[in-house]
């Protein structure tokens, strides 16, 4: 079992650790197949909150720049992975809270919008700057759009770049925010522990609800970002890009 994603319990609290610290916890292939596989778990078994977190000082860089290189067949591997967790993350019972504990770029900042409730703390870095490396952040944008609507969406995946934690919960793409990490560890506990203590099948039948009203179960859109995503990742702009930066 690979652990580039834990998964531990704590009575109706599950906490989904993204482990990858040295990379920033950069969505790699073999890193999605392992988040994939602990959703199996929490599907089997779920329980009424899921805390989504990153191991060490980050919570998600994004996607592995590097591994997109290959062009479009590996881009294509990696982007229709993340289209599909996004999906599963959003269909739990669970309430599913993104505990931003630090840098949440591109696809992670992407995951942030997928959660019911996101957290950080002032200095997280937030953002999707695929725009400035010639990307397209189709496989995201949707859920940006659910998160802070189609205004807000444009301006923030338009002008690309990062912002820190309190300019990210004025454009509101987070919806709690706490002065330092310690706070958020504090903050995170009281409110995994509110949620809780409502009755998890009404919370389930609640996001159920909302999940139809916002058209979050469009399977469809997520396939047509990832062709679009690995499209653009694959055009000679975009590989230059890459590779004056990673190559």
């Amino acid at each position: 079992m690979s652990n580039l994603a834990n998964l531990s319990r704590n009575g109706p609290v599950a906490t989904l650790t993204i482990n990858r610290p040295d990379a920033r916890n950069a969505l790699s292939i073999d890193l999605l197949a392992a988040l994939h596989d602990r959703l199996d778990e929490l599907e089997r078994t779920p329980t009424p909150v899921t805390v989504l977190t990153g191991e060490g000082r980050a919570f998600c860089a994004g996607m592995d720049l590097k591994q997109v290189l290959g062009g479009y067949d590996t881009a294509y591997e990696l982007l229709s992975s993340l289209g599909a967790l996004t999906l599963r993350l959003r269909s739990l019972p669970s309430v599913v809270v993104a505990k931003v504990n630090g840098a949440a770029i591109g696809g992670g900042c992407g995951l942030v919008c997928v959660c019911d409730i996101a957290l950080t703390h002032e200095n997280a870095k937030l953002g999707f700057p695929e725009v400035e490396l010639g990307l397209c952040p189709a496989v995201v944008a949707p859920w940006v759009v659910r998160k802070v609507g189609p205004g807000r969406a444009r301006r923030v995946l338009l002008l690309g770049g990062v912002m820190d934690g309190a300019r990210a919960a004025e454009a509101g793409l987070v919806d709690i925010l706490t002065p330092t990490t310690d706070d958020l560890d504090e903050e995170t506990d009281a409110l995994a522990e509110r949620l809780a203590s409502g009755g998890p099948e009404a919370m389930a039948a609640t996001k159920g609800l909302l999940n139809r009203i916002d058209g979050s179960d469009d399977r469809d859109l997520i396939t047509e970002g990832a062709r679009l995503s690995a499209q653009m990742v694959s055009e000679p702009e975009a590989q230059a890009r890459l590779k004056a930066r990673f190559g």
